[in-house]
């Protein structure tokens, strides 16, 4: 391929990538190029990146053609471009987490899925950024810019992935790796119309690791997504709460609509009011599996009020605690809204911080409950639509920060797979996704519904790609 054609590169799929690498007719080292002159031409309006690798990015992709040329990829990745968070451990590199405040200290090691991806012959591009702390649902931090949606850069990505989530949209990468604890992966993935992926909790491996913390794919595809689980799972000493591997073939979408039995939930009993414009878009996107022949019943309500308020308490305790062990000179580098919501937790007392730990273990058997006499459960990622790129939350409100997450965290604390997919736009344009959970250890389940929905669903459901214009940076069609 000649050099003109060379900025179409980045927009192909994890699968024409290894379909063009076995034949010859792609070259990894002119797909990588491309992917860092996308990036150089829409970096300075996103600010997705925290950091770059371009040098090893290039150096990886040399090496990844030597392997394709002598027919010996290390996996189905070789050759692939990715990004991870900046929350994700890259030997030799510091790990800031969005934050000013953050020492810089390089890490001694790879986190477990930086070490999986690079040993599948995957190019490291770089960092993507990710929200203070990793505690917002933006792309806000004081380590770096404001990073914007591609799709108007007028409205936020969400968090805390939302780096990965813009560069997903926008075609840095076809794999953008990020992290969930509360829906940090599928509420940017619903923000920019992407797929994101929260797998069953355990299946990959988390360093550090945390109750509720999950790794995961994002990209354009839930093929791509399906692709990187299949080298992306498996166990490490570091993480406690790891699987072994099963077998599961990742790569076989195939399902059956007509044998499934989906719950629907557009009122979870507690968390913001849902745009009527999403819920619309949801009833549509319901309607793809039950006109294939899907049993879909629609669930009650089924958290206590105050569930959420409960859970963003716990987290503000725990903060609580790692702001408090900060210096005066670092604590004053915090963002102020983290550090007003950290602050929030000053007078709890120890019998409220436990009670607000033992609620996330009732709001994880509650949705296991809810969720078991269905194969699938159906409903929004985000409650409302994309919201001003300014704003730390989506409430803009420090007291009621976590309002927004209920259709998500309930996932994290069940440890059930749960896959956002775009399902349309509301009429100002931002993109809607549905959350697709599966049971747990039933990730293929999650991914094979979303890539028959991904197929199904209807021509509103899907727009071109955004292509930012230099002249002024506002997104138009590719």
């Amino acid at each position: 391929m000649d050099s003109a054609s060379a900025p179409s590169l980045a927009d192909l799929d994890t699968a024409q990538l290894r379909a063009g690498y076995a034949s010859g007719e792609v070259d990894p080292v002119e797909v990588v190029t491309a992917c860092l002159h996308r990036i150089d031409e829409y970096e300075p309006a996103l600010r997705a990146m925290s950091e770059r690798f371009d040098d090893h990015a290039l150096a990886a992709a040399e090496a990844s053609r030597r392997r394709w040329e002598r027919g010996r990829p290390l996996s189905i990745l070789d050759g692939v471009p990715f990004t991870l968070k900046e929350n994700q451990q890259v030997a030799g590199e510091p790990t800031i987490l969005g934050s000013a405040a953050s020492e810089r200290v390089a890490a001694e090691k790879n986190a477990p899925v930086t070490q999986r991806a690079l040993q599948a012959g995957g190019c490291l591009l770089g960092r993507t950024t990710m929200s203070e702390l990793g505690m917002l649902s933006s792309g806000i931090a004081s380590a770096h810019p404001i990073t914007r949606n591609p799709w108007n850069l007028q409205w936020s990505p969400g968090g805390s992935s939302g780096g990965a989530g813009a560069a997903s949209a926008a075609g840095y990468a076809p794999l953008n790796l990020g992290s969930d604890i509360g829906g940090s992966i599928r509420l940017p993935a619903s923000w920019c119309a992407v797929a994101g992926f929260k797998p069953t909790y355990g299946r990959i491996s988390v360093d550090p690791p945390y109750p509720g913390r999950t790794i995961g794919p994002m990209g354009r595809s839930v093929i791509d997504l399906a692709r990187a689980m299949s080298v992306l799972t498996g166990p490490d000493p570091a993480d406690p709460w790891s699987l072994p591997t099963d077998g599961t073939d990742w790569l076989d979408l195939q399902l059956d609509p007509s044998d499934l039995r989906i719950g629907v939930v557009l009122d979870v009993g507690d968390g913001a009011p849902v745009h009527p414009e999403v819920a619309a878009v949801i009833r549509q996107a319901t309607e793809v599996f039950a006109a294939a022949g899907a049993t879909v019943t629609e669930l009650p309500p089924y958290l206590a009020p105050g569930t959420v308020q409960l859970i963003d308490r716990f987290w503000r305790a725990s903060h609580w605690r790692k702001f408090r062990q900060m210096s005066p000179e670092q604590q004053s580098r915090v963002l102020p809204f983290i550090a007003q919501w950290c602050r929030g937790a000053a007078d709890i007392t120890a019998e409220e911080a436990l009670a607000a730990h033992d609620a996330q273990i009732d709001l994880g058997r509650r949705v296991l409950h809810a969720a078991e006499p269905f194969d699938l459960v159906l409903s929004p990622a985000a409650p409302g639509p994309a919201f001003p790129a300014e704003w730390p939350m989506p409430s803009n409100d420090v007291e009621s920060a976590m309002s927004h997450i209920q259709f998500c965290v309930g996932y994290n604390f069940s440890g059930m797979p749960a896959v956002s997919v775009n399902a349309g736009f509301t009429s100002a344009g931002s993109p809607v996704g549905v959350q697709i959970a599966a049971h747990r250890h039933a990730d293929r389940t999650a991914l094979a519904a979303a890539a028959f929905f991904e197929s199904a669903r209807s021509p509103e459901a899907f727009r071109p790609w955004p292509r930012l214009t230099m002249a002024d940076h506002r997104p138009t069609a590719l």
